[in-house]
Formats: C-alpha cells, sequence, structure tokens
C-alpha cells in the first residue's frame, strides 16, 4: 500500500518534467550563459584601472605588470588619492623615504617628489622600484613583495638570521603578522591579473610591434 501511494505523487512527477530535447536546451544555454557571465563576473570582483600607464611603465623598468596591478590592488584598491598614516601616497603607496631612494637611485626628476599622486608617477616610481627589489633579492619574488611592504633592511635581516628562508611555502617564519599576509594578497591577485588580462599584453605587442 506504501509504495502504491508514492508511485501516485512519482508518476505526475515525471510526467511533469520538461522533454529530453527542452532540458537539453536549457542545459546548452546554463553553458553558455556561465562561459559569458564567468569572465564578466571575474572582471568585476577583480577591477582595473590604468592599465596603459601600468604596461608602459613595466615595460620601461622591467618589471611584471600583474605584479604591479596586484601591488596597487593591495596597497589602495586603484584610488590615487590614499595616504596612510605612516605618509604613504598614492596608488602604489610610496613612503617619503622610499620616494626619497627611488628619486635618487634611479635619477629621476627631484620634481616626482611633489608629483606622488599623479598616476603616472607613481606607478613609475613604484615599477622601479619592485623591480629593483627583485633584482637586489637575486629574483626571488616573494622576498621583493616582502620588502616592498616590510623594508629591504627587515627582509635581509631575516635571511641572514635564517629566522626566514625566503620561500611561499614558509611565510609562517616571518616575523610580521602583516607581512605574511601582505605576501600572500599580493601573489593571490598576481595570479588572478595574470589570468584575466593577459590579453592586454598581446595586443599592446601587437600595436606597438613594427609593421
Amino acid at each position: 500500500m506504501a509504495n502504491s501511494g508514492i508511485q501516485k505523487w512519482i508518476r505526475p512527477a515525471i510526467a511533469a518534467l520538461p522533454s529530453k530535447r527542452k532540458l537539453g536546451l536549457a542545459f546548452i544555454l546554463l553553458l553558455v550563459f556561465l562561459v559569458v557571465a564567468t569572465p564578466l563576473f571575474n572582471r568585476w570582483m577583480y577591477p582595473l584601472n590604468y592599465e596603459e600607464k601600468i604596461l608602459y611603465s613595466a615595460e620601461t623598468t622591467g618589471a611584471d605588470p600583474f605584479l604591479v596591478m596586484a601591488i596597487i590592488r593591495v596597497e589602495s584598491k586603484f584610488k590615487p588619492d590614499v595616504e596612510s598614516h605612516a605618509g604613504a601616497q598614492g596608488l602604489m603607496q610610496l613612503t617619503p623615504n622610499t620616494v626619497e631612494w627611488v628619486v635618487e637611485r634611479g635619477k629621476f626628476s627631484p620634481a616626482f617628489k611633489d608629483e606622488v599622486h599623479d598616476p603616472a608617477i607613481n606607478i613609475h616610481m613604484g615599477s622601479w622600484y619592485i623591480s629593483g627589489l627583485l633584482k637586489e633579492f637575486d629574483g626571488n619574488k616573494i622576498a621583493a613583495i616582502a620588502a616592498y611592504n616590510a623594508g629591504p633592511g627587515n627582509v635581509k635581516k631575516w635571511l641572514e638570521e635564517g629566522r626566514w628562508d625566503g620561500t611561499r611555502r614558509n611565510l609562517g617564519q616571518i616575523p610580521f603578522g602583516e607581512t605574511r599576509h601582505y605576501v600572500q594578497r599580493v601573489v593571490f591577485f598576481q595570479q588572478k591579473y595574470r589570468a584575466l588580462y593577459s590579453h592586454l599584453i598581446k595586443e599592446r605587442d601587437t600595436f606597438t610591434r613594427p609593421q
């Protein structure tokens, strides 16, 4: 009797289902929607501004453009007028000491010191700085990112004293919790921006390549 009662409920439910053809069409439409909507959603989640300035500065300084994008995202969320309590300014949050160091070592115009909030100048100096840090730490991207946050002096000290081995796997060894979290976020965003915006490099190469 129980089975008979269940069957009375199941049969109308099965009969009410759309045909296989309609289900197949609905499935295809769902796939198309996901293919179109997912990239749009991702770009909404990981927006990008000042891409031309970033690509130009990365090309001329040797910096990874996706690393520059990631640093800007973490430092200022692409807001050029942000200023920290420590006096860090602009998109890449350059401190006064960093600006002095970059202007002196990079042989930039002293006028740059008064234009730190200008997106083009800020990105250019910040790109030069992260490129310099990568060279200073023998291409170790993780150590360079940590140095961008904690300062190269601190990172060198940790490495020399064996407190951190400079790897992503052992980020937990970094004495500063803020720096550990900072490196994780920058690496995460670098991967996201590379996945979403690699086409910009190809497009730039196409337009700038001599005909």
